[in-house]
């Protein structure tokens, strides 16, 4: 193969893959696609907008005129066309601005002050590819009033059918109707507001707030002759006996309940945390209406005995040292001294008599033992 015919075929593939890759970019109904190209280049006239600098007025005011519809500032828009976040196919919006040149040029530079709204003027006018506001379809038909409730499908676009697409909790062919679970708590001769029922509410919706309005309860509500729907206990056993699992335990929520894990401590509970345990898990011991995890006492156990064995072992170590050097044992004494008010203290702190309440430190009088023994 030539190095001409490779050449031309790296070409061909190349033009593929860029084709392959603009294609996956949405490409934006024709209305759309006119509008954000009005869109951008309103917001380069907004860009490049210039006011009075002061001085001369007369002259500022003939220089801004010149410079409203010059090339400069026809150059200094194009420079940034398309670019917007807004636009969401930038090649297609460079194409359309690049097909229709001529027009946008003409009217940037002679139909400015006839023709104020470029949108009106190119997208409407001149392309026939949308309508003006509240009309819809081929021929720019009038939109259903829909009242403030809704939209008009299609308006301001060649497409459409002109019907109303209600809001949430209007219906009708004009949207001015309450949709289901939903009330009429305010209307005028212009005006209708339409308010959600209770969360009680089920099938019929309700008459007006609360759930004594409701026509009919959801599942997890009942009826009550004098309150209306009230919410339906489902954690009683009378209600739902095996409402969650062994290890859970249920909750009651409105209208419905929730199955929550046991602590790991628990086997079986009517709630949250190691206090509402049925019984202790293996591994744990109930102690003070608690489930203790026993590899965890022990553990204190064995770290406090540790500690007492090395108090003792600082005081054997003193008496040693005093033996031999004096000068020496003095300062091993005062370490004996503070491992001494350690001590005392953690036993103290860690002690609990009946009733919950710690007995009061003195600890001045405690730091006078100290020192006298030194």
């Amino acid at each position: 193969m030539r190095f001409q015919d490779c050449w031309q075929l790296a070409l061909a593939l190349l033009a593929v893959l860029v084709a392959s890759a603009s294609s996956d970019k949405p490409t934006p109904p024709p209305c759309r696609a006119c509008s954000q190209l009005v869109g951008s280049f309103k917001a380069g006239l907004e860009r490049t907008k210039r006011g009075h600098g002061g001085g001369d007025t007369a002259w500022e005011e003939e220089k801004l005129r010149s410079y409203k519809n010059s090339e400069v500032r026809l150059v200094e828009i194009q420079e940034k066309l398309c670019s917007d976040s807004t636009v969401t196919n930038k090649d297609h919006c460079h194409n359309l601005a690049n097909e229709h040149e001529a027009q946008i040029e003409d009217w940037f530079t002679h139909l400015q002050t006839e023709h104020p709204d470029l949108q009106v003027w190119l997208c409407v006018e001149q392309l026939n590819v949308c309508c003006p506001a509240d009309t819809y379809g081929p021929n720019c038909q009038p939109c259903t009033d829909c009242n403030g409730n809704g939209k008009c499908k299609g308006a301001g676009t060649r497409k459409g059918n002109g019907k109303c697409l209600c809001d949430a909790g209007y219906s009708g062919p004009n949207c001015n109707e309450c949709s289901q679970q939903h009330y009429e708590s305010f209307r005028d001769e212009k005006n209708l507001l339409c308010t959600q029922c209770h969360a009680a509410c089920g099938e019929g919706g309700c008459t007006g707030a609360g759930p004594k309005s409701c026509r009919k309860c959801k599942e997890g509500w009942r009826m009550d002759s004098e309150t209306g729907c009230v919410d339906i206990n489902e954690c009683l056993k009378q209600q739902r006996p095996n409402a969650c699992k062994p290890q859970q335990f249920c909750v009651n929520n409105e209208g419905s309940f929730s199955c929550l894990e046991c602590d790991r401590s628990c086997n079986g509970c009517d709630g949250d945390g190691p206090d509402m345990c049925k019984t202790c898990s293996d591994g744990y011991k109930l102690k003070d209406g608690k489930c203790h995890d026993l590899s965890s006492e022990q553990r204190d156990s064995y770290v406090g005995f540790t500690r007492w064995l090395t108090y003792f072992g600082m005081c054997v170590a003193t008496c040693v040292i005093f033996q031999s050097s004096t000068h020496i044992a003095w300062g091993c004494i005062v370490g004996a001294a503070v491992a001494v008010y350690i001590a005392t203290s953690e036993y103290w702190l860690n002690t609990a008599p009946e009733g919950g309440h710690r007995p009061e430190i003195d600890t001045k009088q405690l730091e006078e033992l100290i020192m006298k023994s030194l």
